[in-house]
């Protein structure tokens, strides 16, 4: 892996695509395993999770639903605080247990309100499955039940995780260069 610069910002390799992948299968696994009895749909969060959420599917055996929700938060490489809908939810989950499936959380905000919305659906469960977690950055008390792996607050790209909407294709992580 070698430098990759995206705009105006340079970005450093972070972590490689078999790290990556080591880390879904384990992730998988766990999930077969608590979610066996089970028939979940997976609520993938568009669009920084397209990629995490193709290769954890892969390796999920149970039985299962795939939807998809688009919710932004971010502008450029900093959290906006607010979460805007912008493709909703159309399935019934009433009853149902739904995994969310997040690239990154970070300050918490979007699965915040998620959560508030999967409650008002009245889901039997939800499940948090997210590829990385910033514990430094997050201010929430919702459970991540599934975390692929846990970074400092730093700014990262790639596997899904953009820069102004670059960078998403690279199957490597790439974090800011400071």
């Amino acid at each position: 892996m070698q430098r990759v610069i995206l705009k105006d910002k340079t970005f450093v390799p972070y972590i490689t695509s078999d790290k990556i992948l080591e880390s879904v299968k384990h992730m998988a696994q766990k999930i077969n395993l608590d979610l066996e009895k089970e028939m979940p749909l997976f609520l993938v969060i568009l669009n920084g999770s397209f990629m995490f959420a193709a290769d954890l599917l892969k390796e999920v055996t149970i039985p299962c639903e795939i939807s998809f929700i688009k919710l932004a938060s971010y502008h450029g490489t900093s959290s906006t605080g607010t979460v805007t809908e912008m493709i909703g939810l159309t399935e019934e989950i009433k009853g149902r247990t739904v995994v969310v499936v997040e690239d990154i959380v970070d300050t918490g905000v979007t699965l915040e309100k998620l959560a508030i919305l999967l409650a008002k659906k009245e889901v039997k469960q939800m499940k948090v499955a997210s590829f990385l977690l910033k514990p430094d950055a997050y201010k929430k008390s919702i459970v991540v039940d599934y975390v692929g792996m846990e970074i400092p607050n730093a700014f990262v790209v790639g596997y899904g995780l953009d820069y102004d909407g670059l960078g998403r294709n690279m199957k490597d992580i790439f974090v800011l260069d400071k």
